[in-house]
This record gives structure tokens, C-alpha cells and sequence, in this order.
């Protein structure tokens, strides 16, 4: 009861209206710039680098939408909407499955500066919305939440492209200078 009780009170908190705020923001900006200037950017880039864009763009926007479903949940919870049994339930837990291959470090300094903040934010986001999650629902077996949908789809193109992610900077397309980066 007391869990249910902590959960219910944290949808009114300042703490959720910041995160949702910052949530929101993010989910708006990382849209405009995939659907704008980072469409055009993602055109000048290497066949494998262009991989990787679309690998890490995937995993950019299922944190988001994990994050955003996570705190509207929350919101519902809070207004009476859904059960607490239903907020804690797998539904609405984060699952978003780790990257079986990690992208080469030198293959993401090559990806344009906008991409790998909003890459950066959104992890920071996820991690932060996940310690609450566990604080307000428990670690409990996170064997048991339902795997998303999604899950299998990055699975197979992890397997389709990693060779480009793990591949070594010397085989590496040039691409122009980004204002700092090389």
C-alpha cells in the first residue's frame, strides 16, 4: 500500500512535472531534427557510418517512447485512470534490451554533433526515469517483463550490420569536418 500510495503522490511532484517537461521536449526536438536537418546530415555520411545513424536513430526514439509511455502511465495512475497493478506491471516498466554489439567509438565521433547529444540526452533521460521506476515499483525479475515488440526487429539488424559497427576507423569513410570533430 505504501508503494502505491509513493507511486500516486510522485505523478504530482515537481520532480515528475521537470522530467515530464524534459521528456516531452525531447521527444519534440529529436523528431524535428530527425525529420529535418538530421535527414540532410545522415546524407553526407559514410555507407557505414549511415548504418550506424539508422541503428542508434532506432534505439534514440524506442528510449523516448519508452520514457514518454513510462510517465504517461504515471500521469494516469496519479488521475485515477489505470490501477496501480497495472503502472507496475510490464506493460509500462522500462525493457529496453542493451545493444548486443556496441558501435565503434571512432564510428560515432563521426556522426553529425546534434545526433550524438540527442543520443546522450535520451540515455541520461532513460537512466534517471528508470532509477525511479525502480525506486517507486521495485527491481523485481526483469526476466519477467514483457520483451517490446520492437525487440526482435533490432535484434536481427544488430546481426545484419555488425560487422560496420565493430569495423576499425582506418576502414572508416572520410566525411567533412563538423566543427571540431574529424
Amino acid at each position: 500500500m505504501v508503494a502505491q500510495i509513493g507511486a500516486r503522490q510522485f505523478a504530482s511532484s515537481a520532480v515528475f512535472y521537470k522530467t515530464f517537461d524534459e521528456a516531452m521536449a525531447l521527444v519534440q526536438e529529436t523528431a524535428a531534427y530527425l525529420d529535418g536537418q538530421g535527414r540532410f546530415e545522415s546524407q553526407d555520411l559514410g555507407r557505414d557510418c549511415a548504418l550506424v545513424y539508422a541503428a542508434e536513430s532506432m534505439r534514440l526514439t524506442t528510449r523516448l517512447m519508452q520514457v514518454s509511455s513510462w510517465l504517461l502511465a504515471q500521469r494516469a495512475l496519479q488521475k485515477g485512470q489505470i490501477a496501480y497493478a497495472e503502472a507496475a506491471g510490464p506493460k509500462y516498466r522500462l525493457s529496453m534490451p542493451e545493444p548486443s554489439v556496441a558501435p565503434n567509438p571512432r564510428v560515432l565521433s563521426q556522426l553529425p554533433d546534434r545526433f550524438v547529444t540527442l543520443i546522450s540526452r535520451s540515455r541520461r533521460l532513460y537512466a534517471r526515469v528508470k532509477r525511479i521506476d525502480t525506486q517507486l515499483y521495485g527491481e523485481g525479475d526483469r526476466t519477467q517483463l514483457a520483451e517490446p515488440p520492437f525487440a526482435h526487429h533490432i535484434r536481427r539488424i544488430e546481426a545484419a550490420f555488425a560487422p560496420a559497427l565493430r569495423m576499425d576507423t582506418a576502414q572508416a569513410e572520410p566525411r567533412h569536418s563538423r566543427g571540431g570533430r574529424a
